[in-house]
C-alpha cells in the first residue's frame, strides 16, 4: 500500500513540476505607444483583463533577413535643420540616429532635385556634356551634404545609404522638359556613367553610397514634378547593358541595384521583366516598391508574388509618406483618427477609390510595416525626416507629413506619434534580424515579431481597436501575461534565452 501511495505521490509531484514547466516565466520589457499618450513609454504595470489573444513565438520558422528601417534625407529637410538652433538641430538628428533615438538603419536620398527640394537643378548643368566633365554636387554641399555627415557622427552603427534620381537634367531627355519624357538612348552611356560619378563625388565629401533605385516612379506622377519614364523592358535592358556592366568595370559592382520603385499594385509586371532570365536578373540586387497605390492595403498577394519570383533578392520599401495633407501642430490626436486623406482621395478613379478611405496617419505606418514584414519585405524606409508646419518645403507645394514638423522662425520642433510609431521596428528590429513565425488567436491584432543577431526577440504588436486587450505570449517553456491599450503600438522585447 506504501509503495503505490509513494508512486501517486511521485507522479503528482511530477505532474505539478510539469505545470511549472509550462508557465516558467520569462524576461521582457514592453514599450507602448498609444493614443492616451504614451510615446514609446516603457510600461512595467499592465491591467490584465480577461485573456484575449494568445500568441505563441515560433523561432524556429525564419523567413527574410532585415535590411533596415529609416527614412530619406531631402534637401528640404536638411534646408530646415539649417535653420534651427544647434541644440534643436543636434536633437532631432540624435533622435533619430543615436543608440538611445530611433537608431535609423537604411536611408535613402535624392540624385539631383526632387519635389522636396527647394528647385529644380542637376549634377550635370552643361548640355551635351557627354563624358560628364562638368559634374559637380555643388547644390548638395550646403545643407544636404552637412545633414548626411552629422547624422553619420550621431549613429554609433552607422547606416546604409541609397540614392534615387528623380530625372536626368533635361537635355539627356526626349522632352527636354524636367517633368516626364524618356532618357534619350544616346545618353544611355552618360546616365550610366552618372551613378558612377555620384559613388565618387560623395566618397570625396566621406559618404559611401550603399546602392541605387534606378528611377523613381518610373510611370511618372501626374506631370507633376521631377519625372523620367522608364517601361520594365527599358529598365531592365538600361540596367543589363549599361548601368551594371559600367558600375562593373569601374570596380563599384558590389553597389546595390534595386528596380522599379513605385507602386505594389504595378509589382508583377515588372519582376516578370527584371527577373525573366540570368541575362535580365544578374545586375538587379532587388526590387523597391512605394505604398501610394493605396495606404491602407499593403497588398499581399503583389508582395508575395515578387518574393517568389526571385526570393534571393532584396524586398525593400523605399518610400511611403501621409500625402496630401498638411501637417497638424502639436496635436497627437489627429495622428490617431480616421481623419487624414491621401491623393487618391480626390484623384483616383471611381473603381479605385475604395483604397484610398479616410485612415488615421499612426494606423497607415503601423499596419504597412508589420504587413510587409509578414509577406517578405526586409527594408522599410520613410519619406522625409524633417518637415515645416506647411509640409514642405517643396517647390511644387505638394504638401506632406513627415514624423518631426518644426517652425524654424520659431524655433520650436514636434515630434509626432509617426516618430514613435517608426521607432517601435528600427530601434528593437536590427539589422540582420530573421522575421520569425507565430501563432496569433486574435484576428484584431496585426503583429510580427523578429530575432535579433543578440539572440533577443522583438514583437511589434498594433491594437487598433478601441479597446484595450490582455495578451498571452508564449515562448518554448516560458509564457507571461501583459496587456496593450485601445488604439496603441507596443514593442515587446524579449533578451537572449540563458
Amino acid at each position: 500500500m506504501k509503495s503505490i501511495k509513494t508512486y501517486v505521490y511521485y507522479l503528482l509531484v511530477i505532474a505539478v513540476m510539469g505545470c511549472s514547466e509550462t508557465k516558467k516565466q520569462m524576461d521582457f520589457e514592453v514599450f507602448e505607444t498609444s493614443a492616451n499618450g504614451n510615446k514609446l513609454s516603457k510600461i512595467s504595470t499592465f491591467e490584465i483583463l480577461k485573456v484575449s489573444a494568445t500568441i505563441t513565438l515560433l523561432p524556429e520558422q525564419t523567413y527574410q533577413t532585415i535590411t533596415g528601417f529609416g527614412g530619406a534625407f531631402t534637401e528640404a529637410s536638411a534646408y530646415l535643420l539649417n535653420k534651427l538652433s544647434k541644440a534643436n538641430r543636434d536633437t532631432i538628428l540624435k533622435a533619430y540616429f543615436a543608440k538611445d533615438g530611433a537608431r535609423y538603419s537604411l536611408t535613402r536620398t535624392h540624385m539631383n532635385s526632387c519635389d522636396f527640394s527647394l528647385s529644380q537643378y542637376s549634377y550635370s548643368p552643361v548640355e551635351d556634356d557627354v563624358n560628364l566633365e562638368h559634374f559637380t554636387i555643388e547644390a548638395d554641399k550646403d545643407d544636404l551634404i552637412p545633414m548626411i555627415k552629422d547624422a553619420m557622427a550621431f549613429s554609433e552603427d552607422g547606416f546604409k545609404i541609397f540614392a534615387s534620381p528623380w530625372t536626368a537634367a533635361p537635355w539627356m531627355k526626349d522632352n527636354n522638359h524636367w517633368v516626364g519624357g524618356k532618357l534619350l538612348p544616346k545618353y544611355y552611356n552618360t546616365w550610366a556613367l552618372f551613378f558612377s560619378k555620384y559613388i565618387d563625388a560623395y566618397k570625396s565629401e566621406g559618404i559611401d553610397i550603399w546602392g541605387f533605385t534606378v528611377e523613381n516612379e518610373p510611370h511618372g506622377n501626374g506631370n507633376n514634378w521631377e519625372s523620367m519614364h522608364f517601361t520594365p523592358q527599358e529598365m531592365t535592358h538600361f540596367v543589363q547593358n549599361y548601368l551594371g556592366p559600367k558600375l562593373e568595370a569601374d570596380g563599384k559592382g558590389d553597389k546595390i541595384i534595386l528596380g522599379y520603385d513605385q507602386n505594389r499594385a504595378g509589382l508583377k509586371e515588372w519582376v516578370d521583366e527584371m527577373y525573366k532570365d540570368e541575362a535580365s536578373s544578374k545586375y538587379f540586387d532587388g526590387t523597391a516598391i512605394h505604398w501610394y497605390e493605396s495606404t491602407y492595403d499593403f497588398f499581399p498577394e503583389a508582395l508575395q508574388y515578387a518574393h517568389n519570383k526571385a526570393p534571393n533578392k532584396y524586398l525593400i520599401e523605399t518610400e511611403g509618406c501621409v500625402d496630401s495633407e498638411v501637417p497638424k501642430w502639436q496635436d497627437d490626436a489627429w495622428y490617431w483618427k480616421k481623419e487624414a486623406t491621401d491623393w487618391g482621395w480626390d484623384w483616383a478613379s471611381e473603381e479605385e477609390k475604395y483604397l484610398h478611405p479616410k485612415y488615421a496617419p499612426v494606423n497607415r505606418y503601423a499596419r504597412d510595416i508589420i504587413g510587409c514584414l509578414n509577406n517578405w519585405v526586409d527594408g522599410w524606409v520613410d519619406w522625409n525626416m524633417v518637415l515645416d508646419r506647411q509640409g514642405g518645403p517643396n517647390w511644387f507645394k505638394n504638401w506632406c507629413v513627415a514624423p518631426v514638423i518644426v517652425d524654424p522662425d520659431a524655433d520650436e520642433v514636434y515630434f509626432t506619434p509617426l516618430y514613435y510609431t517608426m521607432a517601435h521596428f528600427s530601434k528593437y528590429i536590427r539589422p540582420e534580424a530573421k522575421i520569425i513565425g507565430l501563432e496569433n488567436s486574435d484576428k484584431d491584432l496585426m503583429l510580427t515579431s523578429a530575432l535579433n543577431t543578440d539572440g533577443s526577440i522583438a514583437v511589434v504588436i498594433f491594437n487598433e481597436t478601441e479597446k484595450p486587450k490582455s495578451i498571452n505570449l508564449i515562448l518554448n517553456d516560458k509564457t507571461v501575461e501583459f496587456s496593450i491599450d485601445a488604439k496603441a503600438i507596443q514593442t515587446v522585447v524579449i533578451p537572449k534565452n540563458k
